[in-house]
């Protein structure tokens, strides 16, 4: 068992922890990072990246993580393979227990620990994510302009993807397995009153259809939750908006969740409800999920994170002063 000790330990590696790290970093604290169950995050599961501002042609999430990733070791970072199965938040410096039985302690703690996008769990799904099936449409909605598509789910999510579509789509099918939305009345609205947007009520994906070469989403299977019966749609792109769940077992009891176990922050700040503690990126934030926001946040949560020790040290010297 090794113990590591920082001034500012990290958990998470994808935008927003590497974001958070640079500018730690920069500001000689030498941060760790412990990279996680996915190191890179989610971008390393997304090929075509095309809104991440500075960069004129399409590129790759795993490499832009990769970079990412190798500017903050060069300013100072150090990573850590490992995941974090402990906490203790109880004092100052915080106290964690990795998987490998490495203790990491840190004088403030920066969660970037992120989100993960809910999906059917259809062996259909899985063979055509990143080939026609997506669970993000402000991400991807772009790589369907003219072309037919579909979104799975009934909440906001799923409202609010199927209208940002008809941004790109003349052909907008939403599909629920229920006869009625749970999303808000006023976004029902918008949907009923948009003439590009269908909905198929009472319907349930049993199967992502690929065909063409390279292999494509051609068409959705449906089976009808009432009857049975099975019809098919022919889409090129199936959005499953049904949720998502943030990684944050590991701090309920010990952080302030929000109703839907996200990290609470205080607003216009990424600090928790513990003094020390900060959130990043998609653990935190429900709404906008995009990477260059999750690198915002980071930012945010290093300087959050570095004004905090600045005082408390200040303080500190001031009573040994006394």
């Amino acid at each position: 068992m090794t113990t590591h000790t920082t001034r500012m330990l990290i958990l998470g590696s994808g935008p927003a922890g590497l974001s958070a790290a640079i500018y730690g970093a920069r500001a000689g604290m030498e941060p760790i990072v412990v990279q996680g169950i996915q190191p890179g995050g989610q971008l390393t599961t997304t090929t075509d990246v095309e809104n991440y501002p500075g960069f004129r042609e399409v590129i790759q999430g795993p490499w832009l993580m990769e970079e990412m990733q190798a500017q903050a070791e060069h300013v100072g970072t150090r990573m850590m393979y490992d995941t974090i199965v402990g906490v203790d938040l109880s004092q100052r410096p915080f106290r964690l227990t990795g998987d490998s039985g490495d203790v990491y302690i840190g004088d403030v703690l920066v969660i970037a620990t992120g989100a993960q996008a809910k999906w059917l769990g259809l062996d259909s799904e899985e063979l055509l994510k990143g080939k026609g099936v997506s669970a993000c449409a402000t991400c991807d909605g772009f790589f369907y302009r003219g072309k037919k598509v579909a979104v799975i789910g009934g909440g906001n999510t799923a409202v609010e993807e199927a209208l940002y579509l008809t941004n790109h789509s003349h052909d907008v099918t939403l599909i629920h397995r229920r006869d009625s939305l749970r999303a808000e009345k006023i976004l029902q609205q918008r949907l009923f009153a948009n003439e590009r947007i269908d909905v198929l009520w009472n319907k349930a994906v049993e199967r992502f259809v690929g065909g063409g070469s390279p292999e494509g989403l051609v068409a959705i299977e449906l089976r009808d939750t009432v009857t049975g019966a099975l019809s098919t749609i022919e889409v090129e792109g199936g959005f499953v908006a049904i949720g998502h769940h943030p990684a944050t077992e590991l701090f309920r009891g010990h952080l302030a969740l929000d109703e839907d176990g996200y990290i609470a922050v205080e607003t216009g700040s990424t600090r928790t409800s513990v003094p020390g503690v900060f959130a990043c990126g998609d653990v935190m934030d429900k709404v906008y999920r995009q990477a260059v926001t999750a690198a915002g946040t980071g930012c945010m949560a290093a300087l959050d994170a570095e004004r905090f020790l600045a005082e408390a040290e200040f303080e500190q010297e001031r009573q040994a002063a006394e």
